[in-house]
């Protein structure tokens, strides 16, 4: 049998996976049946998801397995993409299409790789313009062959390493680069001072030198940051390019979660009730992260976190009847700053083990609403008022208002336009 048969019908094998005399009892595969979820990306559909239906077809076929597919849904999720950094080399040539070389030494002298920075030119017309007006301000070209000498511009991938998050290249570091051995005495043109690279979005391979090394990245950010972020770069089923220096906000908003706990470098969780406010913050990020998760769309879960943060920060608060559910619905998502937090919140079981918060709709109840206050049309102040009063209870109200008496200053109004839940404009 090919190699891929054995790892195509696995997932047959964990219905039961002690059996020694078959690979699944018909009692397990009959309850089993088939896998709820499958999640590979687009290359491993090929790779090995179409060999695993093939075989689950023929097991189908011969009657050992109940079903002819072994998954009830699949999504491929989208490729992290590099974004990759390219240096512009020049290289002259005759324009009879011959390489320059010892026999042309009267027309340009033998020159050291060039690289001209992304910025210096927008065309391949205007490449050669620059590199031909640096190899006369050298004395390298003789001015009077250089309609003769035409410029080829080549993009080589630099590696991502070596560019920092202002498209800067390390000139030196590149080269010293062991793959860039033959341009160690090569010249840079420079824009400002600087080299400054293209970028584009390409796969992520060894072979672009864009792989950006995710051990680095926990290193200096931490895992959860990492995991984080790639939730937060966009939809699970779409392409993404990788930018690490976004890496630096997700890795602010765990800074700004933690300091909810902290009063100083005092670990600090309130046992008072928590207020209206933080009880409304809380279960709208419950309803939205619980909708997003059955619908995996993670990135937008992040975005709720991350304004709930916000939002608490705001209030001050420091509520366990908060927090702690905060942190069980944070924790698939950043589940090693959410375990330590747990645990110092007093619990000795693992956070992976707390039941799920419940969302109570009643907590987004709005009892109040804030009206805009508005004169001939124009809002002059707001004014915020139960939402169960009549017209008349809001025309009374708003009528005795200090502001509106300024702004009347002593006239009457033709009339007063109510609409309950959403304006008052006084006419006059």
């Amino acid at each position: 049998m090919p190699g891929w048969a054995g790892s195509s019908w696995y997932f047959n094998r964990y219905m039961d996976a002690s059996n020694t005399e078959e690979f699944a009892s018909k009692e397990a595969l009959n309850y089993w049946k088939e896998v709820d979820l499958y999640i590979g990306g687009s290359e491993h559909a090929t790779g090995h998801l179409l060999y695993a239906r093939f075989w689950q077809k023929f097991l189908f076929d011969k009657g050992i397995v109940p079903v002819d597919e072994f998954a009830k849904k699949l999504i491929n999720q989208g490729m992290i993409l590099g974004t990759s950094a390219f240096v512009y080399k020049a290289t002259p040539f005759v324009k009879n299409g011959c390489a320059i070389d010892k026999s042309n030494d009267d027309v340009i002298e033998k020159i050291p790789a060039i690289f001209v920075s992304k910025n210096l030119f927008s065309s391949d017309d205007e490449f050669e313009t620059v590199v031909k007006n640096y190899l006369l301000d050298k004395g390298l070209l003789n001015p009077n062959y250089a309609d003769l000498v035409m410029i080829v511009k080549t993009p080589l991938h630099a590696d991502v390493s070596l560019v920092n998050a202002s498209d800067d290249l390390d000139i030196e570091g590149f080269k010293e680069h062991p793959l860039n051995a033959e341009y160690k005495d090569a010249a840079f043109i420079l824009e400002e001072g600087v080299y400054k690279v293209g970028r584009e979005v390409e796969k992520m391979s060894k072979s672009k030198y864009n792989v950006v090394n995710p051990d680095d990245i926990v290193k200096e950010y931490g895992a959860d940051s990492l995991r984080l972020f790639e939730m937060f770069l966009g939809p699970l089923e779409q392409a993404k390019p990788w930018k690490t220096s976004g890496i630096s906000g997700v890795s602010s908003f765990l800074k700004k979660l933690w300091k909810l706990y902290f009063n100083g470098e005092e670990f600090s969780v309130s046992d008072d009730k928590a207020t209206k406010e933080e009880l409304k913050t809380l279960h709208k990020t419950i309803k939205k992260v619980e909708e997003d998760i059955e619908n995996f769309s993670f990135n937008t879960s992040v975005s709720t976190f991350m304004i709930a943060v916000n939002e608490l920060t705001a209030l001050k608060c420091n509520k366990r009847e908060i927090l702690e559910p905060l942190l069980v619905l944070l924790s698939p998502y950043a589940p090693h700053i959410t375990e330590e937090l747990y645990s110092r919140l007093g619990n000795k079981e693992s956070i992976s083990t707390a039941a799920f918060p419940v969302f109570d709709a009643k907590h987004l109840v709005e009892s109040a609403k804030v009206y805009p206050i508005s004169f001939n049309g124009k809002m002059r102040f707001t004014l915020e008022l139960p939402l169960d009063l009549s017209k008349e209870e809001i025309e009374k109200t708003v009528m005795g208002h200090e502001k509106t008496i300024a702004q009347l200053d002593g006239r009457t109004p033709k009339k007063v336009i109510i609409v309950p839940g959403k304006i008052v404009n006084i006419v006059g």
